[in-house]
């Protein structure tokens, strides 16, 4: 196996995901199959109409993600994760029982409960297992491990919706689904045993049982963290806009496209292969990296396809009777839909997953799963809330195309408002997006970048991407310093001005400037914030290393941080590189995807970090290529 697939080798991820990937599919079996026996044999059940049961059991399930998930989070913060998801596990197979007991007793109220308490197991895991993959993986395999969670996830709810449909519909004693439960759920227990321990990281943690007072602390600690906030926003907005599509597709199917439940499945299918596609491809197109930069992109395709949704729809193919699937299957605007709701799973892919992965980076260690209960918690709260505005939508006379027209226009205004409150996220695509379209990169030592807290880089300077492709390759973002005039370049200076680049000029030039730029340089460093410098002071017109200059030392003299020497290589020659005196006079000059290379050291600490020895530790790092 290769790229994120070898994390399913481990002991330290395949445990974890098969223990996930068997609690969601048991979780949709038994959702959907209750839904179905609801739908379908409702006088046996209650005098309640199909559609309100249906109701009932959405809301029912998803209520303890509102009341517990705050204190989930305490939980997982203050316990062996690896012992919680055993536990929890042993909590789904009792579930099963009483499940059984419902079946058995023929009884609503039994099952209704067991549907509860399905949703309270799931609201306990759900932290448990964001929070436990950053301790059992390496930062270089964060987002492969995201993407395996995100698109195992997605195919065992389809998995377990079909399969809760199947034992609904032709089992003869509704008993049968329990039981299947409870193998699922003996398998995933099995499963969790295999889970290596990851240790509590605050033991200390008194529990609070006042759950609104839980809830809103909880959410308080997901806010000191303005860029994980927001991403935790955006995933519940995901949830939101994904639910509701989702939710659509049967009557969609029905009144639109004029077909039955055999379309709807297939339809079920596509979307789920697309997430699973677009989770998958997040590491190849990152290198690895918890890359924020795909969320725009991922933004963009939520948008178009979903618009495309709208345009596609036929207006004359449904009818008094269902059509065949293979009929449907003839029908070009069908194949059209199809398609869009195979890009908008891919865009999706390309959206949440780098989300989940950074709001695991960034947040604080000793609240990490709290931080993760209140992500639960916003996704539920969207979800209903998305659920509301489509029954007010539809109430109020729209279509469902015209519905989902109105999602994705949403989408694009949110997505504008969020880009403009964290310019990061549009900086990191635009960086990207440049490195991917001239570049190969070949990335070597990311582990070596701390996680948090102030460090100096320093790199070797050989063209105007330099400080792009740093920028591109860095989980975190980084303050560089930069010459002024720099600033007057198109593209290049909006990056740069959009993500806090600090201006400098040589002392003869501007010394009130040069003076100004030290000055900024401590007080991010002070901030805990990385400050990316080139010592060499100017691109070079050789493609040799020029010394370092001594600006480097008195950074150092009033802000002792660790240095983490880069060396960049491959780039001379290329459009932005000084190869024939004046950079970026001749496109094309090297063609696309010319192969460059970045090799990260280990951190140099600030007293041995002088001029000679970083230049000497920079070059090895570059190696024998300009």
């Amino acid at each position: 196996m290769s790229g994120q697939f070898r994390l399913l080798k481990t002991k330290r991820f395949a445990p974890l995901f098969v223990t996930q990937f068997l609690g969601a599919f048991n979780d949709n079996l038994f959702k959907n199959a209750l839904v179905v026996l609801l739908t379908f044999h409702t006088a046996q059940w209650s005098t309640l109409s199909a559609g309100v049961l249906a109701n009932l059991a959405a809301g029912i399930f998803i209520l303890p993600f509102f009341l517990f998930s705050a204190f989930a989070g305490q939980l997982a913060d203050k316990y062996d994760k690896a012992t919680l998801a055993r536990l929890t596990k042993l909590l789904e197979l009792l579930i099963t029982l009483v499940a059984l007991w419902g079946f058995m007793q023929h009884s609503l109220y039994i099952l209704l409960g067991a549907l509860f308490l399905l949703g309270l197991q799931s609201t306990l895991f759900g932290p448990i297992k964001y929070a436990l993959l950053p301790q059992h993986l390496r930062q270089s395999e964060l987002l492969g491990g995201n993407a395996l969670i995100e698109a195992g996830t997605f195919v065992s709810i389809l998995l377990g919706t079909l399969a809760g449909g199947v034992l609904a519909g032709y089992l003869p004693d509704p008993a049968w689904i329990a039981g299947a439960g409870m193998l699922v759920a003996v398998a995933g227990l099995v499963a969790s045993l295999r889970i290596p321990p990851a240790p509590a990281p605050e033991p200390g943690l008194r529990l609070s049982f006042n759950l609104f007072a839980a809830t809103l602390k909880t959410i308080g600690y997901a806010r000191q963290d303005r860029s994980v906030f927001l991403s935790i926003l955006g995933i519940s907005w995901f949830w939101l806009y994904g639910a509701l599509f989702l939710a659509q597709l049967p009557a969609f199917t029905q009144q639109v496209l004029g077909g039955s439940e055999s379309m709807v499945t297939l339809l079920l299918a596509v979307f789920t292969v697309g997430i699973g596609a677009g989770s998958l491809l997040c590491e190849r197109l990152t290198s690895r990296q918890v890359e924020i930069g795909l969320v725009p992109l991922g933004s963009l395709g939520l948008t178009l396809f979903g618009l495309d949704v709208f345009f596609a729809a036929p207006v004359d193919l449904a009818g008094e009777q269902a059509h065949s699937l293979l009929f449907l299957l003839s029908q070009w605007p069908v194949w059209r839909v199809m398609l869009d709701l195979l890009l908008l799973g891919l865009f999706g892919g390309f959206f949440i997953v780098p989300l989940y992965a950074l709001v695991q980076f960034r947040s604080n260690e000793t609240q990490r799963a709290r931080i993760i209960a209140a992500n639960n918690i916003l996704n539920a709260l969207f979800m209903v809330s998305g659920a509301l505005l489509a029954i007010a939508g539809l109430s109020a006379g729209l279509s469902i195309p015209a519905l989902f027209a109105v999602a994705a226009l949403c989408n694009a205004a949110i997505a504008v408002y969020i880009y403009s409150l964290v310019p990061e996220f549009f900086i990191r695509f635009l960086a990207w997006l440049l490195v991917k379209t001239l570049y190969r990169l070949r990335l070597e030592g990311t582990d070596h970048i701390p996680q948090d807290g102030p460090a100096l880089i320093v790199a070797n300077h050989v063209s105007f991407a330099d400080a792009v492709i740093l920028m591109g390759a860095t989980p975190r973002p980084i303050r560089f310093v930069m010459d002024h005039r720099i600033f007057k370049t198109p593209l290049l200076g909006f990056i740069f001005r959009h993500s806090g680049a600090i201006p400098i000029a040589p002392a003869k030039e501007n010394p009130e400037l040069l003076e100004q730029a030290f000055v900024r340089i401590n007080q991010a460093l002070a901030e805990g914030e990385l400050v990316g410098i080139f010592p060499e002071g100017a691109i070079t017109r050789d493609g040799e290393m020029q010394p370092f200059r001594p600006g480097v030392t008195r950074i150092l003299q009033s802000q002792p941080v660790p240095v983490i020497p880069m060396g960049l290589s491959g780039l001379w020659g290329s459009f932005f590189s000084r190869i024939e005196g004046k950079a970026m006079s001749k496109p094309f000059r090297r063609g696309f995807f010319s192969r460059v290379g970045l090799r990260i050291g280990a951190p140099v600490a600030p007293e041995e970090a002088s001029p000679g020895q970083l230049f000497e530790q920079v070059r090895e790092l570059r190696g024998d290529i300009r």
